[in-house]
């Protein structure tokens, strides 16, 4: 495969590298799993859907590489991340996700993963990825590298709010729920689900009354 030869020849590596996916849709994760040990030197130990399953088979198959969606039920990535990296601090992660928002990508960074891949780009850059992170390097998909450079020149760099996170916060202050918010926004609920979360992370709020009270408080609505 000419994307493995970039990073590291076959005959450097002495071992299977382990893999453990976390997705909670199990189709992506049987679809992951075969894509991923079509390469002999990848051996993928574990599947599971949640955080808290992730974390023991993490404890239990100790792999080389977690590769874990964003959005994970009614917990995320950036949490599993997060809880791992107390246990593990040297444990690699990529994130594999849907979403390219620059405050999001930023955020997830900043805990110290080693990839970002968008779940549209092609099979060959998510093993392009897996390479990269085991030899050692950090892995931005295309898009994702064009993302961040754009993001340098965006208006809302620096606030605390994105320009949708003040929106939907607006919509949350209205009470719409996350259906009737995606309905006015044209975005799915899983998207608006995100933006919820990081809206009470950033606010560092944990209740509705205590986001409203810091949304007024600090000219955020």
């Amino acid at each position: 495969m000419k994307w493995l030869f970039n990073f590291v020849g076959k005959e450097q590596i002495a071992e299977t590298m382990k893999i453990l996916l976390v997705d909670d849709h199990s189709i992506l994760l049987d679809g992951l799993k075969k894509l991923i040990e079509e390469d002999e030197m990848l051996s993928v130990v574990d599947a599971v859907g949640s955080v808290p399953d992730a974390i023991r088979s993490i404890d239990k198959h100790k792999p080389d590489l977690v590769i874990t969606d964003y959005n994970l039920g009614d917990d995320d990535g950036l949490s599993l991340v997060q809880k791992s990296k107390r246990l593990f601090p040297d444990m690699k992660f990529i994130i594999l996700s849907m979403h390219d928002e620059a405050h999001l990508v930023k955020e997830i960074l900043k805990e110290g993963v080693n990839g970002y891949v968008l779940k549209k780009d092609t099979k060959a850059e998510l093993i392009e990825a897996i390479y990269a992170v085991r030899g050692g390097k950090m892995y931005m998909s295309t898009d994702i590298n064009a993302m961040l450079v754009k993001s340098l020149y965006e208006p809302d760099e620096g606030k605390l709010l994105t320009s949708r996170e003040r929106e939907i916060l607006k919509l949350i202050s209205q009470e719409y729920s996350n259906r009737q918010i995606a309905e006015e926004l044209f975005i799915s609920e899983r998207t608006v689900e995100t933006h919820r979360k990081n809206i009470f992370r950033k606010t560092k709020t944990s209740s509705l009354v205590g986001l409203i009270k810091f949304a007024y408080a600090n000219n955020l609505i």
